[in-house]
């Protein structure tokens, strides 16, 4: 059975949102596993030495128009709130919860905080906030805030973090397929092209076409 892909992401990226809204549609077709894989993005800006994109001059102005851009092409809502970025610790901790009993629950998880933060523009870097979301997916509310206080809650995140260092991720979505790597929500068409002629570079490079060639985002 061939590898699941690896989806590493910040919850608090405006472009792992896009991602999460259409990455599975994008590979349903290749009928294989895909990871959801939260981590804290900004312990590898420690170790990169890169920023917030949001607050990076010039680059934080053209991505907020980007952002905006990309909601149109695809057709999702994207309401940026003022103080973005914010701290998606509790919201990543909360994904590991659900993921520990359902993985779909846990995409279902995923899909309905990208869709709170980004899509309603309501906030997120408080526990109640993050609580709010979870109740539509767990009647064992008391169980979840426990654990979201405990030492295995924090350690779960931090091995996680960890993981994607080691495994070079260093951004905001990251794939990983068969241990190739794609950086970015525009890569996606990439990887789409990667997995269409079965991982072979030798393909890619005497240029034959597939019928997946690299195009525009689905929409």
């Amino acid at each position: 059975m061939a590898t699941p892909i690896e989806f590493w992401f910040d919850f608090s990226s405006p472009y792992a949102y896009f991602a999460a809204m259409e990455i599975e549609a994008r590979l349903a077709r290749f009928e294989r596993a895909v990871q959801w894989r939260p981590f804290l993005l900004g312990v590898a800006f420690k170790k990169t030495g890169m920023g917030s994109l949001s607050h990076t001059p010039l680059r934080g102005n053209y991505a907020r128009h980007d952002w905006h851009r990309i909601a149109a092409l695809l057709s999702v809502p994207f309401k940026l709130r003022e103080d973005h970025p914010f701290r998606s610790q509790t919201l990543a901790r909360t994904y590991y919860w659900f993921s520990e009993q359902d993985t779909a629950l846990a995409i279902a998880f995923a899909k309905a905080a990208f869709n709170t933060y980004f899509g309603l523009g309501a906030n997120l870097s408080d526990t109640n906030d993050v609580i709010a979301v979870a109740v539509d997916f767990t009647d064992e509310v008391g169980a979840l805030t426990a654990w979201l206080a405990s030492d295995q809650a924090k350690r779960i995140l931090r091995d996680r973090t960890d993981e994607a260092l080691v495994k070079g991720v260093f951004g905001s979505p990251f794939f990983l397929v068969d241990s190739e790597p794609f950086w970015g929500w525009d890569r996606l068409p990439m990887l789409v092209a990667w997995l269409a002629r079965d991982n072979r570079p030798e393909t890619a490079e005497k240029g034959s076409s597939t019928g997946d060639e690299i195009g525009p985002p689905l929409s």
